[in-house]
Parts: structure tokens; C-alpha cells; sequence
């Protein structure tokens, strides 16, 4: 089983990798504690962005909106959310190689969110967050490994 640091490793490769390719400066915060993992300029301002994994559950991209401290030995909180901290998710899905830029403004819970990839079976379209409106690249990661120390 591979170590959870090592996939969100992946991860943020995968968004720099898009983000790079579209012409943004990126910028790396120091340390392992910061709210957000990477810092992009767009147009001249800095955004923060906290880059996510998704999995591909019920024909949707599901992805967290808090970080998760359960593991940590009696944690104050388990789950803490992003509002007020970070501007953006990126969020990469390997099954589907795509990278997903989303304002934390469109994603208005505490815990999960889905993108939709598959259209609903029973046509629905009010209150569905299609992944297509938020897919910036596709991004292969097939034998990227990153170094993570873990």
C-alpha cells in the first residue's frame, strides 16, 4: 500500500505540472504546517491553493474540503476546513488524469465535494457541479514518483 504523503506528493506534482504548462508563476509556502500547499500568480495577484486527490466514486470526482487530524494522538479538532485560509482547490484524479482548479467559493461544505463527470441518469442539471467547467489539464503521473521521505 503506498503512503498517503507519497499520493499527495503525486498530487501537487501533477498541479504544478498543469499549472506550469498554462503559463502561471508558482510558488512553494516552506514547511509541512501551512494551510495551502502551493502560491499562483494570476494576473498579477497571489492566490493560495490547497491541492487535493480525488477518486472517481459514482461516476463523480470526490474530493475533501478539510484537512483530517483523526491519526494524530487526541487531536482538538479531527476536521479542519480551508474558508478563510486558501482561494482555491486544485484537485487531480488519477483515473481520470485530470486536473480540477475550483474556487473554495463554489464548494460551500465543511467535509466533501463531488465534480461530476458522468452525466446523471435522470438528467438533473440545477445544483450539479460538472468537472468539465473546472478541468484545467489533463496530467499523466503513470511512473512519477516523488520523493517524500516516507
Amino acid at each position: 500500500m503506498e503512503h498517503p504523503k507519497a499520493i499527495g506528493d503525486r498530487t501537487t506534482l501533477a498541479v504544478m505540472a498543469a499549472l506550469q504548462r498554462l503559463g502561471y508563476g508558482l510558488y512553494m509556502p516552506l514547511g509541512e504546517n501551512t494551510r495551502c500547499d502551493l502560491i499562483m500568480e494570476s494576473r498579477g495577484e497571489l492566490v493560495r491553493i490547497q491541492c487535493k486527490t480525488g477518486r472517481l466514486r459514482k461516476g463523480a470526482v470526490a474530493f475533501s474540503l478539510c484537512s483530517n487530524y483523526g491519526h494524530h494522538r487526541n487531536p482538538e479538532t479531527r476536521h479542519r476546513p480551508y474558508q478563510g485560509q486558501i482561494d482555491f482547490f486544485a484537485v487531480y484524479c488519477p483515473e481520470t488524469n485530470g486536473v480540477y482548479l475550483v474556487p473554495i467559493t463554489d464548494v460551500p461544505g465543511s467535509r466533501q465535494a463531488r465534480l461530476r463527470v458522468d452525466p446523471p441518469r435522470n438528467q438533473q442539471r440545477k445544483r450539479i457541479r460538472f468537472a468539465a467547467r473546472y478541468e484545467i489539464a489533463r496530467v499523466t503521473t503513470e511512473g512519477l514518483r516523488a520523493s517524500s521521505g516516507a
